[in-house]
């Protein structure tokens, strides 16, 4: 099917209508909606607005997902939205990308996956490269410096406010509150790898539903999970999209062409600059780095930390602060940050020494392709037999399990940056612990909005210094 502006509206294709090859398929669709039909035009207007104004994180552009696609357009049914949403919410990556490229590909195959995914993203890209690029040739300016002061205790704030809000959804029972400590010693105590402390959590897991299952039974529903709304597009009794039905041969030549899409990529950067160039190492950390990412940006960011920090030297710790400062000012996914940290290291070690801003965006691209590109095909390839095996709770228990793991990956991820933000040496910096107390008051008694407290606390930071 070509995905352009004049394709089909959706109630044309399959994914609205009975399958023709069905014993019991009468010569009208059994789905019959009053929702006008969604162009393929239409779809893409809407997944590239969304992608300008999607702000506040992951919940945010959930919520306008749902508000927008469930409430006002009725594209999809709650219950639809909300079986997507538990599926991603599986996976490892940005779980509000993987929703728009679901819907996307449950509207208009993989065509509409693509772009609603692509568009989706490519407003946050830009701007993070154009925001990176400001703050490596001027980020040395007192006023900015200024300004920079005054964001970095609020984003510790926002880390730690995110510990809390995902630790009183997911910590349920002791069992899981000890996951989340263990994972928090581990690394910030023992230093272990984030791999090893996910691998870990999932052991756990996996343990956890054989000794005692109710313990790790994934939690809660959505409130108002079964409101109606009058019929939606893609209703609750819409037939299966047939490129949504699981069957094993589609799932392993999808996989397959996925795993190939992602070695062509890289192959392509080591052929260019060399297998040992940044690039194609980039490429390679970027890929491991998304499919580490279960909970989100905050969880994968100590990963990030581990090896773009300490490990590679692309960037400094403060850097990653800064360039964290950035992500939560722009629309789209807060793993964009990737974009910041390709950029930073591209200019400070890539391939062109001479053209230093080239191999900056020449990284930046880099690590946001190979971060997303497992996220597509985790949705075209994974999606069918995911949906097949829900409630199956020996898939379900280690995927919980890291969950809880991920409360205290993020709990270190603030101590590890506190420790750079509020103290100099070993001398406390009271005017940034003040601002870094005050935003988290902010954040967990009045729900100050994040754009907006960052904004505050710049002006702060500027009138400090």
């Amino acid at each position: 099917m070509a995905f352009s502006p004049d394709a089909s509206p959706m109630h044309a294709t399959p994914p609205v209508t009975a399958p023709s090859d069905a014993p019991d398929a009468p010569d009208v669709p059994k789905h019959a909606s009053p929702v006008p039909a969604v162009t393929a035009g239409a779809a893409l207007r809407y997944w590239l607005k969304l992608g300008c104004v999607s702000f506040g994180g992951p919940a945010g552009q959930i919520a306008m997902m749902h508000a927008d696609l469930v409430e006002r357009r009725r594209w999809i049914s709650e219950r639809r939205f909300l079986h997507a949403l538990n599926y991603c919410m599986l996976l490892p990556g940005p779980e509000a990308t993987q929703l728009a490229v679901y819907i996307g590909w449950l509207m208009h195959r993989t065509p509409g996956a693509i772009a609603a995914g692509v568009l989706f993203l490519l407003p946050s890209l830009l701007l993070m490269v154009l925001l990176s690029w400001i703050y490596v040739a001027w980020g040395d300016v007192p006023v900015l410096a200024g300004v920079l002061a005054g964001i970095q205790p609020a984003v510790v704030a926002i880390v730690l406010a995110a510990a809390w809000r995902l630790g009183r959804r997911t910590l349920r029972n002791a069992a899981l509150a000890g996951v989340a400590l263990a994972a928090f010693l581990s690394i910030a105590v023992l230093g272990l790898p984030f791999p090893v402390v996910v691998l870990g959590a999932a052991l756990a897991g996996l343990a956890g539903a054989r000794l005692s299952p109710r313990r790790f039974v994934p939690g809660g529903a959505a409130r108002d999970a079964g409101a109606s709304r009058g019929a939606a597009l893609i209703d609750d009794d819409t037939p299966t999209p047939a490129h949504a039905r699981f069957s094993w041969i589609r799932l392993g030549l999808t996989a397959a062409a996925g795993c190939v899409a992602v070695l062509a990529c890289w192959a392509a950067l080591a052929a260019a600059w060399g297998a040992g160039a940044m690039p194609a190492r980039m490429g390679w950390f970027f890929t491991k780095a998304a499919l580490m990412s279960f909970g989100g940006a905050y969880a994968v960011l100590p990963y990030l930390v581990q090896n773009a920090v300490a490990h590679y030297g692309w960037l400094t710790g403060p850097q990653m602060l800064d360039g964290l400062a950035l992500g939560e000012t722009t629309p789209g996914p807060l793993i964009m940050i990737v974009a910041f940290v390709g950029f930073v290291g591209g200019w400070t070690h890539g391939p062109h020494a001479d053209a230093p801003l080239l191999a900056a965006v020449l990284c930046a691209g880099t690590a946001a392709l190979f971060t997303f590109l497992p996220s597509f095909v985790f949705i075209l390839a994974g999606g069918p037999l995911v949906e097949a095996t829900r409630g199956n709770l020996r898939m379900t228990a280690p995927l919980t399990a890291i969950s809880a793991a991920v409360v205290g990956v993020i709990a270190s991820l603030a101590v590890y940056f506190g420790a750079h933000v509020f103290l100099d040496g070993d001398a406390p910096r009271w005017p940034a612990i003040a601002i870094g107390v005050l935003a988290l008051v902010a954040l967990l008694r009045y729900n100050i909005g994040t754009i907006g407290l960052l904004g505050a606390c710049a002006v702060a930071g500027l009138l400090l210094s």
